[in-house]
């Protein structure tokens, strides 16, 4: 059997910032902080912090006044932001520069007077945010068959925004159709998609020809993972998303001569160091490395952490008591 690993992948530059940023936050003051959501959509790295003492909370009201509050990689809405400041909580924000980005643009078109049309996945925690800048203003759309029902005439002022973890090949085709029905939609001078979402799947694509399966390593509610595993099955390739090698089933290798394996920008490379020990065990698989291209984007941590201290953070829940 052979192994192409489709490179690059894994940890893109926000993901990884985030998890620096609350291990830097474990490291000054201790396990014993919250976050907002999932800091980033991966259940291996959730399930670790959860067993050093962090946790993850979906609503603010659960969090002790005084005590830090993490924003996760997605982002959040202002609303967010200002209950935060009611209870009293410390924030440190570690969304994605790239998210922010888009949030950004997002109050700019508002501010302007465009009704914004935001393509996106209902309910992922990214969109939530996004939309939440702008509620009265931003109109979500999924798929081009959304865009049939939108109430907008061609002579208003439109503007078009995306998540970050989209597939570029649908997205581009939802961008057309608009702009078929909007000749003069207004679109961001940078594509919103992230660099990392857009390589891992040139790369995939790039390797694909020659597998007889694929591999993505990613957790089930990872866009970006879930993205690569439908490019794959788009091209009539066995495709499975999985966290590591505890959920491969050997039968699906049967008569396969040739393995891609790849990674979302969310998920660690030992889940697909723990699938490569799998497949040498079973099958003396031989494994290459099939490089696209380089990464060497990086984001500094946030400032919020430069007055975070242990002393600061016993004091703010004492005063909060």
């Amino acid at each position: 059997m052979n192994v192409l690993l489709s490179s690059p992948r894994g940890f893109c530059a926000g993901v990884r910032m985030a998890i620096e940023c609350l291990n830097e936050v474990i490291r000054r003051i201790g396990p014993e902080i919250y976050v907002y959501h999932q800091i980033i959509h991966n259940k291996r790295i959730v399930d670790d912090f959860i067993a050093q003492g962090v946790t993850f909370v979906e609503s603010l009201e659960v969090v002790p006044p005084g005590r830090v509050l993490l924003f996760s990689a997605h982002g959040v809405s202002p609303e967010v932001r200002r209950r935060a400041r009611e209870l009293k909580l410390q924030t440190i924000d570690a969304t994605c520069p790239l998210v922010a980005k888009v949030h950004l643009e997002a109050i700019r078109y508002a501010n302007a007077g465009y009704h914004i049309i935001l393509i996106g996945h209902a309910g992922h925690d990214e969109v939530i945010g996004t939309m939440g800048e702008a509620p009265q203003s931003i109109t979500l759309v999924e798929s081009c068959d959304n865009i049939a029902n939108l109430p907008f005439s061609e002579f208003d002022r439109i503007a078009c925004l995306t998540q970050t973890t989209l597939s570029v090949d649908s997205t581009a085709a939802i961008i057309d159709a608009l702009q078929l029905r909007y000749p003069k939609i207004a679109l961001p001078k940078t594509e919103d998609i992230c660099y990392a979402t857009t390589n891992r799947q040139d790369a995939l694509k790039d390797v694909l020809a020659s597998a007889d399966l694929l591999i993505v390593v990613g957790s089930q509610n990872s866009s970006n993972s879930r993205r690569l595993q439908e490019i794959g099955a788009s091209l009539d390739v066995p495709s499975y998303l999985v966290d590591g090698a505890s959920e491969l089933e050997t039968e699906w290798f049967r008569n396969v001569e040739t393995v891609v394996i790849t990674s979302g920008a969310s998920a660690p490379e030992e889940g697909v160091e723990e699938c490569v020990s799998f497949l040498k065990q079973r099958f003396d698989a031989i494994v290459r490395e099939a490089k696209f291209l380089e990464e060497h984007v990086q984001f500094p941590l946030p400032h919020d952490l430069l007055t975070l201290t242990a002393v600061q953070t016993r004091i703010l829940v004492e005063l909060s008591d």
